[in-house]
């Protein structure tokens, strides 16, 4: 028997979607990011519910983590003038959001 109560991996989540969410709204992308973000995290609430998983859950949390942490050196890849025409999709690279 674990001595970790089951209810413990719930608690993250949504304490890590929060932290994240603050984060989202500091960023200069706000404005198109937090709705799209909170889009994403109530599908994904709506999913975990239907599905009795964590799994959507984390995906949203992990997806958007890699966006902000990546979004700097997109914007200094841009700001360079560097042409990127030739560019791959995001959810082509972290996968489709549903």
């Amino acid at each position: 028997m674990s001595a970790q109560s089951e209810e413990a991996p719930a608690t993250r989540a949504p304490a890590a979607a929060g932290r994240l969410l603050a984060q989202l709204r500091a960023d200069c992308r706000a404005s198109t990011w937090v709705p799209e973000f909170e889009q994403d995290w109530a599908r994904a609430l709506d999913d975990a519910r239907h599905s009795y998983s964590l799994g959507p859950v984390h995906d949203v949390v992990r997806t958007w983590r890699a966006r902000l942490v990546s979004a700097p050196a997109v914007d200094a890849f841009l700001a360079g003038g560097c042409d990127d025409s030739d560019g791959i999709d995001l959810d082509q690279v972290l996968g489709a959001r549903t």
